[in-house]
Formats: structure tokens, C-alpha cells, sequence
């Protein structure tokens, strides 16, 4: 007996090795096959299939192979470091496949970069883990005793979930006299017991009979399941009962209600009496029908008690057995074909999903996904479809497989995120149809230079301001995200080498705010000009300028600036006067300047103090000091004027200067200015200071009369033959012309001509006049300059 088990054994390895060489040899065609024996612990190894696909297993893992099922249970594993196929679980063939013998797990191989698929199929071979059971396991038999010998009675069969050899193979009873059991077979395969009569019965010497009935499979080693057999022997019924129709032909509609009619069968019995009761009941019925069926013994009415399911089994097939009173019955088969209602939406699988997506990236493959549909015909036909104005396509790929791809290049900053609905919609009538949401962001790539809001700026600051002082701010932004948009402010090297940029102005980088770091001086720079940049932090870095003009306002920081008469520290400037001057003579001009600019360098002149109120008045806008009225004997010869000059800005600055005037009868008489009055000898006589001044003074204009004549004398003669020329070779005061032309409100040109001679004590003024020229022509530039103590210079 352990040596037949041992064959057994060893016979089914050989089997199992043989399915084994099959699916090998099979690898290379499509789809590839492979099986495994049910039970096999997970993680079993199924198949080398980097081998099989004929790569190497980096370029398995770097291709991003994976296994896809259709359901959504995923029985199988790839090891992406070994490339093996794994199981990912115990596999129970009767869970998955039920009475199906060939159970064939169908699966897929997806390879990424570039996209590839394999169709595979898995085959779950069956072991004999099932022993065969009896639904009922007490069988009650009504035989009558004229039954003659050979006549077949049919029994319960037994129930044996695996398949092919290790389903039922035999029935066998236990030793009697009277009975033996056939084995018969099916139109679907399973196979049923048959009592079979060998000795006619004799109800008066054994009114019933009881023997075990045995089912044997065909696996190794075989499993068994018994049933207990009685029996009971009656008197003749020599009528059987026999059926309207053969065979029963229904369809009907897998959303049928359940309690709902399916078919009515009808058999009649020719007996009478208790021999023509008729009794309907299911023959060699399989648990499915039992659960999804039922029959009412006494009317024939097949009803349904449970829901049909036209994606599970497509038709059923029921043998009605009709016995009557007496234990004689007729069979008559009904076939129920399942109409397929459309009642499956379809189902979208994602297998693999890639978000977000670079811009600017040609065509992309954002998704892998397939589409299936459990109905069939055009229930299960399916068109998939996405909203036309979106940058994407649809493309089919093998057996419902789709791929989502990008139609272009995608701007993120156009959109940033993109909801695609998947819709899927399947031809039945009415129309079924689902959506799948998927949302496809767009990464950021650094394709946007940052932009000014201003190609130029102009800002204003006033001189003298405080250092670090605010004076505007630049600003940039760049369309771009995250660092790509973070936004860096410089100021660029100027044009002007020499310009101290760096020292004048800085930018903070963040904010693009201005400072100026030193006070600034409109007299020195009145305009500054510079270029700042904006760079962005993105890979390459991406850059922007924008012209910033600083314009330096003036303020009223510079006092005005008396250029005429000189106030030098040296002695004061006389001006000569004639008595005979008519009213308005021009005496002298004032002439003065002022550093600032605009209103703040426009000057006005006022006499301040004079020596006699009234007989000198000062123009207020060009500064000419002129006589006010006639002059009489009686006016004091020496004046002193003082002539305040005072800018308009606010607050005002002034300067003044000091002017002193000498009356005399004539140009020709000689004249020496007296000096100033010493102190007055403590406890004088006021009569003898008199006479000794009157004495002194007539002495002294004698001398000064005949000195002038020789002077006024000596001088024509030069100037006859030099243009008027003076030499004076002692004194320190330069012997030229001082020329005031035509600046601030003047309306001519006046020339002084002075000859001065210098001395330790008083300067003694030889002679003045005023010299009224002609004005030059006008001319674009002038070719002089003349250029006066303190460093200013007119043109």
C-alpha cells in the first residue's frame, strides 16, 4: 500500500514538473504562461522573469517593472532587486477559480521608460485538499418489489470541490445481495451513483435494506466520503412518471426580482392513488443551483431565491426529477440562460501616476491606467474620454490600456494645476458611465527674468541730507515660483569709473530699497545716474536692470558772495563823486554771486545804513548804487554806505559790504582821503584843535593839488600812448580792468578803471572814472575770463 502511495506521488510530481516545462518553453511566446500548485506558501518563487523578458536585473528594477492584475487583488509579487516572480500570498484555487478546472490567473508586466507590457497568464494547479461529501447522508429509497433485476436507480451524489482526478472518481456500497453501484457520468463531466438491481426484491422476506455508499476521488492519495442507503422495498408501481417536455429552454434577466417565477414543469403518473402522487425535485443539483433556485414539490414552479449574476455564470442547467408515490420518477432538464442587463459601470485602475510635471517638458506621459467593464456585448464595450480643452491626450494602448499624456509644452505660469476628469462610458442601453478626478500639477522652471515696474526711476533727495537717509526703492517681480522668484536687487558697476557709486548710494538687496550714505551736495553733484539689477535664485539665474536718476534738490546753504567792492581786509574801496552828479549818477555797483541755484540764488540789494539818509539809493535787483537828489555844498564829503545783500530762499541768507563814496568838485582836483580821526588828546582846547586843523587842512590841499596835477598829467600821457594804461610799480592791488558784464539784472556793461597805490597806513586813491563802452556782440562763448581773488570766475 506505501508503495503504491509513493507511485502515486511520484506520478503527480512528474505532472507537476511536466506543467512546469510547459510554461518555461512557452516564455517566449504570448502571452507567457506559468503555474503553481494551490497551497504553495507566499513568497514562493514562480518564475525568473528578468530571464524571461530577456533583461538584465538593473534594467528590470531602472525600467520600473511592475505586475498588474485585472481584478484588484494582487496575487503576485516582482522582487526588484532579484527579478524573481513571487507569490504574494497562499493561493486556494477553489476560492478563486470554484468548479472551474482550468483556473488561469491572468496578469500583466508594465515597463516604464520607454512603455512596454507582457500578457502572462498564472495557472493555479489543483491538490487534493478536498475529501468528497454527501449532501444528504441518510438516503431513503422507495423500490418497488417488482422492480426486475438490472433496473437503475439513481442516487445523491456527493459533493467534491477540487477538480479533474481529484474530484470524484468512483462510488462504491458495502457487500449485499441484492444491489451494486455504477458510476455514471454527466453531459458537464461529474459523475453520480447508480444503484443497480442484480436480485429481484421480495417485500415478505426483506422489507428494506441498508448499505453505505462510498465516494472515492481520484487524488493521491484518494479521499473518501460515505452516505448511509436505505432501502425500503413497496408494493408494485408499474407506472413512471413521465414529463410534458424533455427539455426546458428559459431566459432570463440577471436583474430579476427575487420570489419571481422562472418556469412551471409538468409531469403526469398513470397510477392512481398513492403511486400517482407526483413529488418535483432538483436531481444532481450543484450547491450554486440550490442557493440560487427552488422548486415547489407539488406544483413544478422553479422559482429564484437569489440574485443572478450574469458576470459570474452566464447559464444554468437543472435536472428535474418527478417521483411518485410509489418510487418511480422521470426526469426532464431545464436550461436557464442569464441575460446580460447592463448593470456595471465601468471601472477605471491606475497602475502609475506622475506629479507634478516640469514645465516646459515636451510630450510626458502623466498617467498609466486601464478601463474594464464586467458586462458583456455592448454593455461591456467602453469609449474614454477627457475634456477637449485641456493641454492632454488620450492615448489606447493593449487590452483597454490607456496613457495620459501632455499634447505641448505646459506654462506654469498660465496654470499651475490642472483637474483632469476621466470619464468612461460604457455602449449599453441605459448608458453607464464613470469619472475619475485627476489632478496634475505643473512644477516650476526658472524661464522668467525678473521685470522692473519701471524700466526708470527718477528720485529726488535734497542736499545736505542725514547719511543712511531713505530716498526710494526699486522693485521687480518675476513670475516664476518658490526660489526661482525670490528676487535679489544690486546695484551694477557704472559707466563712470570714477564715479564713487559704492560710496554714495546702496541698494538692500531683499527690497530694493535706496539709501543714500553720505550727505550729498548740490553744488558739487547735482544729478546721479546708475543702473540697479535684479536677479532672481533659480538654476540658471536669471537677471533684469532699470535706470535709477537721483536728482539732488537745493537747499539754501550758501550765503550770497559780494565780489565787488572787495572785502579783503585790506583798505576800503573810495568811490569819486562829483558834485556836480546829476540825480541817478551811477556811483558804483554792487556785484555779488550766490552758490545755490533757483530762487535760492536770486538776490536782492538794500542800503542799510548810510552816512546822510536820502542821497544814495541801491537798486534792489542789479545792486547799482546811484545818487538819489542833487548834490549840494552843504552835503558832507565823505559817505559811508552799507548795502545788505540777501538771497531768496528760505530762510533767507545775507552777506553785506561796505561802501564808501568821496564827494569832490571835480575828477581833475587832487584829493587826499584823510584818515580817520585819532583819538582826541584828553583835556584839549577845542579852539586851538580848530585853528591847527584848518592850518593842517590848507596846508595839505596845497600839497595834494600840486601832486594831483603832476599825477593827472603824468597818467594822459600814458594812457595816450598805451590805451590809457596805469602803472603804479609800488602797489599791491592788480592795475587792470574789472569787468562785470552783464550778470544778474544789469542792463549794461561797466567798466571801473582804478589805479591804486598802496601803503602801510592809508591807500591813497590817484583817480577814478567810469569808462561806458559799447557792448561787445553776442557770442556763444566768451574768450575771456577773468578771475578775481577768492576763485570765481565770470564768462
Amino acid at each position: 500500500m506505501e508503495a503504491s502511495w509513493k507511485k502515486i506521488i511520484c506520478k503527480q510530481r512528474q505532472v507537476l514538473f511536466l506543467f512546469l516545462f510547459l510554461a518555461l518553453s512557452q516564455a517566449g511566446t504570448e502571452p507567457r504562461r506559468y503555474s503553481v500548485v494551490e497551497e504553495t506558501e507566499g513568497s514562493s518563487f514562480v518564475t525568473d522573469l528578468a530571464k524571461d523578458l530577456d533583461l538584465s536585473k538593473s534594467e528590470l528594477s531602472r525600467r520600473g517593472a511592475r505586475v498588474i492584475s485585472k481584478g484588484n487583488k494582487l496575487h503576485l509579487q516582482l522582487d526588484q532587486e532579484t527579478g524573481y516572480l513571487l507569490l504574494n500570498e497562499k493561493l486556494d484555487r477553489e476560492e478563486l477559480c470554484g468548479d472551474t478546472e482550468l483556473c488561469v490567473l491572468r496578469f500583466q508586466v508594465l515597463l516604464e521608460n520607454p512603455l512596454q507590457f507582457f500578457q502572462a497568464e498564472l495557472q493555479v494547479i489543483d491538490i487534493n485538499d478536498h475529501a468528497p461529501v454527501f449532501v444528504e447522508r441518510d438516503m431513503l429509497l422507495k423500490i418497488s418489489e417488482s422492480s426486475p433485476p438490472g433496473t437503475a436507480f439513481p442516487l445523491k451524489n456527493a459533493q467534491d470541490v477540487d477538480v479533474g482526478r481529484n474530484n470524484i472518481e468512483s462510488y462504491i456500497i458495502s457487500p449485499n445481495s441484492y444491489f451494486r453501484v455504477l458510476t455514471r457520468k454527466r453531459n458537464d463531466g461529474r459523475k453520480y451513483p447508480e444503484l443497480v438491481l442484480d436480485k429481484a426484491l421480495d417485500r415478505e422476506e426483506e422489507p428494506e435494506l441498508s448499505f453505505i455508499l462510498t465516494a472515492v476521488d481520484g487524488g493521491s492519495p484518494p479521499r473518501s466520503g460515505t452516505a448511509l442507503v436505505r432501502v425500503v422495498v413497496v408494493d408494485i408501481n408499474d407506472n413512471s412518471p413521465e414529463f410534458e417536455q424533455p427539455f426546458y429552454e428559459v431566459k432570463i434577466p440577471e436583474n430579476s426580482i427575487l420570489g419571481s417565477l422562472v418556469v412551471t414543469v409538468s409531469a403526469w403518473d398513470l397510477d392512481s392513488g398513492k403511486n400517482g402522487e407526483i413529488a418535483y425535485t432538483f436531481s444532481h443539483a450543484s450547491e450554486d443551483i440550490r442557493k440560487t433556485f427552488e422548486i415547489n414539490q407539488e406544483s413544478g414552479e422553479v422559482s429564484l431565491t437569489a440574485s443572478l449574476d450574469f458576470e459570474t455564470i452566464e447559464s444554468y442547467s437543472i435536472i428535474i426529477q418527478a417521483t411518485d408515490g410509489g418510487g418511480l420518477f422521470g426526469k426532464s432538464t431545464i436550461r436557464i440562460q442569464v441575460m446580460d442587463v447592463n448593470d456595471n459601470t465601468p471601472e477605471v485602475t491606475i497602475s502609475s501616476i506622475t506629479t507634478p510635471i516640469p514645465e516646459n517638458s515636451p510630450e510626458t506621459v502623466v498617467m498609466v491606467f486601464s478601463i474594464r467593464d464586467n458586462d458583456s456585448g455592448d454593455n461591456g464595450r467602453m469609449i474614454c474620454t477627457i475634456p477637449e480643452d485641456l493641454p492632454f491626450v488620450l492615448k489606447s494602448s493593449v487590452e483597454n490600456y490607456y496613457t495620459l499624456e501632455t499634447e505641448g509644452k505646459l506654462d506654469r505660469e498660465s496654470r499651475a494645476e490642472y483637474n483632469i476628469t476621466i470619464t468612461v462610458t460604457d455602449l449599453g442601453t441605459p448608458r453607464l458611465k464613470t469619472q475619475h478626478n485627476v489632478t496634475v500639477l505643473v512644477s516650476d522652471v526658472n524661464d522668467n527674468a525678473p521685470a522692473f515696474t519701471q524700466t526708470s526711476y527718477t528720485l529726488f533727495v535734497r542736499e545736505n541730507n542725514s547719511p543712511a537717509l531713505h530716498i526710494g526703492g526699486v522693485s521687480a517681480t518675476d513670475r516664476d515660483a518658490g526660489a526661482n522668484a525670490q528676487v535679489t536687487y544690486s546695484l551694477l558697476p557704472p559707466q563712470d569709473p570714477h564715479l564713487p557709486l559704492a560710496s554714495l548710494v546702496s541698494i538692500n538687496a531683499d527690497n530694493g530699497q535706496l539709501f543714500a550714505l553720505r550727505a550729498l551736495d548740490y553744488e558739487a553733484l547735482q544729478a546721479l545716474e546708475f543702473r540697479v539689477g535684479a536677479t532672481d535664485r533659480g538654476s540658471p539665474a536669471l537677471s533684469s536692470q532699470a535706470l535709477v536718476r537721483v536728482l539732488v534738490l537745493d537747499a539754501n546753504d550758501n550765503s550770497p558772495f559780494v565780489l565787488y567792492p572787495l572785502q579783503n581786509g585790506s583798505a576800503p574801496c573810495t568811490e569819486l563823486v562829483p558834485r556836480a552828479a546829476e540825480p541817478g549818477y551811477l556811483v558804483s555797483k554792487v556785484v555779488a554771486v550766490d552758490g545755490d541755484s533757483g530762487q535760492n540764488a536770486w538776490l536782492s540789494y538794500q542800503l542799510l545804513k548810510a552816512t546822510e539818509p536820502g542821497l544814495f539809493g541801491v537798486w534792489a535787483h542789479n545792486g547799482e548804487v546811484r545818487t538819489a537828489r542833487l548834490l549840494s555844498e552843504r552835503d558832507a564829503a565823505k559817505h559811508r554806505l552799507l548795502v545788505l545783500v540777501k538771497d531768496n530762499g528760505e530762510p533767507p541768507l545775507s552777506a553785506s559790504v561796505t561802501l564808501h563814496v568821496l564827494l569832490v568838485d571835480g575828477f581833475s582836483q587832487p584829493y587826499l582821503p584823510l584818515p580817520e580821526a585819532a583819538a582826541e588828546p584828553a583835556q584839549a582846547d577845542p579852539l586851538t584843535v580848530y585853528l591847527v586843523i584848518a592850518l593842517a587842512s590848507v596846508s595839505s590841499l596845497f600839497l595834494f593839488s600840486v601832486l594831483a596835477f603832476i599825477a593827472v598829467r603824468l597818467c594822459r600821457r600814458g594812457r595816450a600812448a598805451s590805451l590809457g594804461g596805469c602803472s603804479v610799480p609800488e602797489g599791491h592791488f592788480p592795475g587792470h580792468l574789472v569787468d562785470v558784464s552783464g550778470t544778474g539784472t544789469l542792463s549794461q556793461s561797466y567798466q571801473y578803471e582804478v589805479c591804486l597805490k598802496g601803503g602801510s597806513g592809508t591807500n591813497e586813491f590817484k583817480f577814478l572814472k567810469p569808462v561806458i563802452s559799447n557792448p561787445p556782440p553776442l557770442s556763444t562763448e566768451r574768450e575771456e575770463s577773468h578771475t578775481f581773488p577768492n576763485g570765481f570766475s565770470f564768462n
